[in-house]
């Protein structure tokens, strides 16, 4: 069974492993897939469960003061007689009394029904309650009156509209029949607008998803659009970008330098001042010059001390764009990626709409109905957030994996010029048999580091106001360690993904010798850590800016009645994510091909014997190559063909350095 390979070494070479690419493999952490699979069999009963129980249709047409959905065929609710309705065709929420409403328990005070059309012109009496009825099929009064009875007052008493019945026009916000005169109008919004500011923060999140699913969708895509535009960009101008960088930074300290010697030239001679303030000023000019020329000197010193190791990210984005080139369908894995993103993501967002509402109804007085919450089932969201956090982090680690993989098997190939077939396929085959749980075992580590971070935005959001100074400096203190905390948990997952595909060791295993790898090449890390990684982070923040500028334009100009700063944050969120999937392509290739040299230099020196794994390029830039083995072995032509001859690495020596 290829799961429970061996390594190809012996038992012996072992306890003194060092790093042998694409040697060992074997499955790694099977006990975190296992627990992967038993927390998703809990998503699914879940979302099993909760779409029974739940409507997510009241979020749409809302319903009536008997529980009837509008807009629904509804089943009938023991004790309330005019429940069960066929509301099929009747999918606006009328009020009979709409110019007299208020707010209580997040509830109008007053009886809804669901009609088929709002009431276009003001009705000053019942013969024209009844007329709008009979050519409009639309009945104001309720369900249990008859049309005929209508006009007696006796029985319209309590059963119809208040009279004047103002026009009205249907709100696409919760289809409400909205009153057009004046006094109704701002007195009903107000009460609209109290009734859903009261009511649960859930619910608002759950609405505003229902009522701009659209621009959402839309929107993303726009954010995938730009992904491309910025992979393109860093694929042909990566080497430009790292330049124009470097001289935009230097420039810009010389020229703050310079103008703050001239500012303080000019008010050192300034006849004019002769205040304590204005010469304190002066004096604050002279040190903010001092530290400005200092900080320039330093970075332009450390520029030049640094070149090679500058010279070394160019080097490293360069044999990025190469190997994208010869390997184009690595910019196709954000692609799958977001797609299988968007799916689970829709998933999510269906089961979290039956979550929110899956109440049960009450009969109160009169034959109403009234839904309440069933708190065991909607605290169940929480089980659910993990779900997000951790299989959205699950997902992108696979993307990890592949492209590791793929980069592995390229640059740990003799033949530059005839590459392996299909190393994508190859990638995600070795990927998927052996490797799976060291993805779940990375990303749960990601989740349990977010998890506190969102409860403690939310104990900061409940205790806003109440708190005291201490308690929000120690909150905001304990989520900025946290948020330090992922980000380098981020880091060392990346790093332990790529010793995985390299040596096919288990998740600790890989974090270990990966981490003994970045202390030991730490000043080129931070280089490339310096000058790739803020590009590509500028490149993510070009493509949110705009993705939240376009959501904001198109939110700001719709009419309708819509909260969308809950639909923006979400759009936001989603265009990082995409962001994220598409830049770390060329991310995620650097990092890879530099573990890949630190490695090579580790195991490799370029003799006959352990020739460098490295394009000529490359081993050109660092001032080595096979030069010292051609010397030694007094054959050029047999050192040239060892150099191109295709083959794996081999397992080294025990005793190799």
């Amino acid at each position: 069974m290829s799961c429970c390979g061996q390594y190809e070494v012996s038992a012996a070479d072992e306890p003194h492993r060092e790093w042998r690419p694409q040697i060992y493999r074997r499955c790694t952490d099977v006990p975190w897939l296992v627990i992967f699979f038993v927390f998703w069999v809990g998503m699914v009963f879940i979302a099993g469960y909760t779409m029974t129980v739940g409507a997510a249709e009241w979020l749409i047409y809302s319903y009536d003061s008997y529980g009837n959905i509008c807009g629904k065929k509804n089943s009938p609710i023991e004790g309330a007689s005019l429940s069960g309705q066929d509301m099929t065709s009747r999918k606006h929420v009328f009020f009979l009394n709409t110019c007299n409403t208020d707010v209580t328990d997040h509830k109008i005070n007053s009886l809804s029904i669901c009609v088929s059309s709002c009431p276009q012109e003001e009705l000053n009496g019942l013969e024209e309650i009844k007329h709008f009825a009979q050519y409009n099929g639309s009945y104001l009064c309720l369900y249990s009156l008859n049309i005929s009875d209508y006009t007696e007052p006796s029985k319209a008493a309590h059963r119809c509209p208040t009279l004047p019945v103002p026009a009205s026009q249907s709100l696409p916000f919760f289809h409400h029949c909205v009153p057009q005169n004046p006094a109704c109008y701002s007195h009903f919004l107000l009460a609209l607008i109290h009734m859903i500011n009261a009511s649960d923060f859930f619910q608002l999140i759950i609405t505003g998803i229902i009522m701009s699913k659209e621009y959402i969708i839309g929107l993303c895509f726009f954010a995938v659009a730009l992904a491309f535009i910025m992979v393109a960009v860093f694929r042909y101008i990566a080497e430009l970008l790292v330049h124009i960088f470097i001289t935009l930074v230097i420039f810009g300290l010389l020229f703050v330098s310079g103008v703050l010697w001239w500012l303080y030239y000019d008010k050192l001679h300034d006849p004019h001042i002769i205040m304590e303030t204005e010469m304190e000023n002066t004096r604050t000019l002279l040190g903010f010059a001092i530290v400005a020329t200092t900080l320039s000197v330093i970075i332009m010193v450390l520029t030049l001390v640094m070149w090679k190791r500058v010279n070394l990210t160019i080097q490293l984005f360069r044999m990025a764009s190469n190997l994208i080139q010869d390997v184009p369908l690595v910019l196709l894995q954000p692609l799958w990626t977001f797609l299988i993103l968007a799916l689970f993501w829709t998933y999510w967002v269906v089961v979290l709409l039956s979550l929110g509402t899956a109440d049960n109804a009450y009969v109160i007085a009169d034959d109403q109905v009234e839904y309440r919450p069933v708190y065991a089932i909607r605290y169940m969201w929480w089980y659910h957030l993990i779900g997000l956090i951790w299989t959205s982090e699950f997902l992108l680690a696979c993307q990890q994996m592949t492209i590791a993989g793929a980069v592995v098997c390229c640059y740990f190939s003799r033949d530059k010029h005839n590459l392996p077939s299909y190393p994508i396929l190859s990638s995600i085959s070795r990927f998927f048999k052996y490797h799976l749980g060291t993805v779940a075992k990375g990303s749960f580590i990601i989740t349990l580091v977010r998890i506190p971070r969102i409860v403690l935005l939310y104990v900061y959001s409940s205790l806003k106001g109440k708190e005291n100074t201490c308690a929000r400096c120690l909150l905001k203190s304990c989520q900025c360690c946290l948020c330090c905390c992922e980000k380098c948990l981020q880091y060392l997952n990346q790093n332990a993904y790529i010793a995985t595909a390299i040596n096919g060791t288990n998740f600790c295993t890989s974090a270990k010798d990966a981490f003994l790898l970045i202390v030991n090449n730490a000043l080129n890390v931070a280089t490339i850590n310096c000058f790739g990684d803020f590009l590509l982070f500028l490149g993510k923040v070009f493509i949110v800016c705009f993705t939240v500028f376009g959501g904001l334009m198109a939110f700001n100009y719709t009419r309708d009645l819509n909260f969308f700063a809950i639909p923006l944050i979400m759009v936001a969120f989603f265009a990082y994510l995409v962001a994220h999937c598409f830049l770390s392509v060329f991310e995620m290739v650097v990092d890879v091909l530099f573990m890949c040299y630190a490695v090579d230099l580790a195991t490799n020196d370029g003799s006959a014997e352990k020739p460098y794994f490295m394009d000529k390029e490359l081993m050109k830039f660092i001032g080595k190559s096979n030069e010292k083995a051609k010397r030694k072995s007094g054959s050029n032509e047999r050192n040239e063909e060892n150099n191109s001859y295709v083959a794996e690495l081999q397992p080294m020596d025990t005793d190799a350095t």
